[in-house]
């Protein structure tokens, strides 16, 4: 699929996809989501954030 992204003008910081995909997703130290770099991403796990984002900023980056 390649790399998830996350557009953080629209991100409102709800956190979802940290409640849905902690592996992927967390808190930076700036208080911004961040994704954790892989050579793979969980597909499932990370198309479950994406449909759970009020703000649809998470999209999947080709690769």
């Amino acid at each position: 699929m390649g790399k998830p992204c996350i557009d953080l003008n629209e991100c409102n910081l709800c956190e979802s996809c940290i409640a849905v995909c902690p592996a992927v997703f967390f808190v930076n130290d700036a208080g911004m989501v961040e994704m954790i770099e892989m050579d793979r991403y969980p597909e499932a796990e990370v198309n479950e954030a994406i449909k759970y984002c009020p703000e649809d900023c998470i999209f999947w980056e080709e690769s």
